[in-house]
């Protein structure tokens, strides 16, 4: 492999491991020799922008006894070849990318090779045997059709002597609704039942979580085969998802408070990434208990923006909130429940009529509401946070997402700033959701009794998140 450009010569002595790099590249040549390194900016999700080095190639793709050259290019990490590379497809303008298991629309590769990666036991010249199999499995790409057409058969635009350019990737138009729950037992049999009833979905995919407690029902799915339904153990199957619902729980046997949250987290670390990676643009939301720590956790092993990382929080007690007050109490308008999911959560109203189309606020703490509220909370007490009852919950906050329905909730958000909190806590708030994510209301001054909960969460949960191995 050539590697005495100037410009690779560059971009490599700034590689972390480069002796152990430059091996790789060499092994990388001996077997696949038609992958060529150049260099590129790569941009990511976040969009923060990077000098790398870059393969650019063919890998040939036997398809029912025909040959295909299938254009690819590996992004390479500074960290390689400690790191998995970044893959994508490199579709000519005469090819459409096929959304499948291992490639979303925007022609990005997800293999297990890539999720489970761990040098010097993986390598790209193993992820890209890997990758020849999968795609003789199931080609991803196929030529320019009119209509509807995408048949595999349809690949002899591109049989031989394809030619490489720096052309981008192609994005399909129509957006697909995919939405993927991570983590089985009651909650996420609840999820999934629950979001097929609700939410227009094209593919939803449940994923049981091996390590997780919360285990079961993937089974009988995989039994009774219900429609749009993918069951799958390999976090891979999640890739390009709109919506991401983490249900794991991984609880142990010990006796401090901090130390079964810290299964959790570490559970999370084995995941949340690598979903992250695998649907870079999906708004996650998290259920996992405790919900506003959970929330935080993913957040910042997420690396998504604050906006995209939302957690089920006090949505369920806000819906019932609002419909005490309407149907019990005959009072039409918005409320919500905020705070920590705990015995020092806090409602809230607003000025808003509920069929309102006006962007709704909240109310400043008065004495004036505060009887009505506590009354209606009162007839909330025994209503317990049941799966089935999170379920549609969870279920509600993922329709305005895929919607765009711009619903105000109340969601485990990052509270800092809000209010004037100054601590970094993940706590529910009222926020408006759509297909980018969330944005809170506007802070407003709560009465004193609120305040006072309010502030005691945060301490609570600073004190807590401090403890924790994130």
């Amino acid at each position: 492999m050539d590697l005495s450009s100037e410009k690779v010569q560059r971009i490599l002595s700034k590689y972390k491991f480069h002796d152990v790099a430059v091996e790789e590249l060499q092994k990388i040549h001996r077997i696949y020799p038609g992958m060529k390194p150049s260099t590129g900016t790569y941009t990511f999700s976040d969009s923060t922008q990077k000098d790398l080095l870059k393969l650019v190639g063919n890998i040939p793709v036997q398809y029912e006894g025909r040959s295909y050259n299938f254009p690819i290019q590996l992004w390479l990490m500074d960290s390689f070849p400690f790191t998995p590379p970044i893959c994508l497809l490199r579709p000519t303008p005469n090819m459409v990318i096929r959304e499948g298991k291992h490639v979303d629309p925007r022609g990005r590769i997800y293999l297990p090779g890539l999720h489970n990666w761990d040098y010097p036991k993986s390598s790209v010249v193993v992820l890209l045997t890997e990758m020849i199999a999968k795609f003789e499995e199931d080609p991803p790409l196929s030529s320019k059709t009119t209509g509807e057409n995408k048949d595999p058969h349809s690949l002899l635009a591109f049989v031989s002597n394809l030619q490489i350019n720096d052309g981008g990737v192609r994005h399909h138009d129509q957006t697909i609704n995919k939405v993927s729950v991570i983590g089985g037992g009651d909650l996420g049999m609840a999820s999934v039942m629950s979001i097929l009833a609700k939410c227009q979905v094209d593919k939803l995919v449940f994923i049981d979580v091996a390590e997780s407690s919360t285990k079961g029902g993937s089974t009988d799915l995989e039994i009774f085969s219900l429609p749009k339904v993918e069951v799958s153990r390999d976090l891979s199957a999640s890739a390009g998802s709109r919506v991401v619902v983490v249900t794991a729980n991984a609880w142990s046997s010990e006796q401090s408070y901090v130390s079964v949250v810290q299964t959790n987290v570490d559970l999370y670390r084995g995941i949340i990434p690598n979903l992250a990676r695998l649907s870079p643009n999906a708004v996650m939301l998290i259920a996992s208990q405790p919900v506003d720590i959970m929330t935080h956790v993913a957040w910042r092993q997420s690396c998504l923006p604050p906006t995209r990382v939302i957690g089920a929080g006090c949505n369920l007690d806000s819906e019932r909130l609002s419909r005490v007050l309407d149907i019990n109490l005959n009072t039409h308008k918005l409320a919500w429940v905020i705070g920590e999911l705990s015995d020092n959560k806090v409602p809230v109203m607003s000025n808003t009529g509920l069929s309102s189309d006006v962007q709704p606020d909240i109310t400043p703490g008065s004495s004036s509401a505060k009887p009505l509220l506590d009354r209606a909370f009162e007839i909330m007490k025994n209503r317990g946070q049941r799966s089935w009852s999170v379920g549609l919950s969870i279920a509600d906050i993922t329709n305005s997402i895929l919607t765009n329905k711009m619903k105000t909730h109340s969601v485990s958000t990052l509270a800092q700033g809000w209010g004037g909190i100054g601590a970094e806590v993940f706590l529910s708030l009222p926020c408006i959701l759509g297909s980018n994510g969330s944005t809170r209301l506007a802070g407003v001054s709560l009465a004193q009794e609120e305040d006072s909960k309010l502030r005691d969460s945060v301490t609570s949960l600073s004190n807590l998140i401090s403890q924790l191995r994130v």
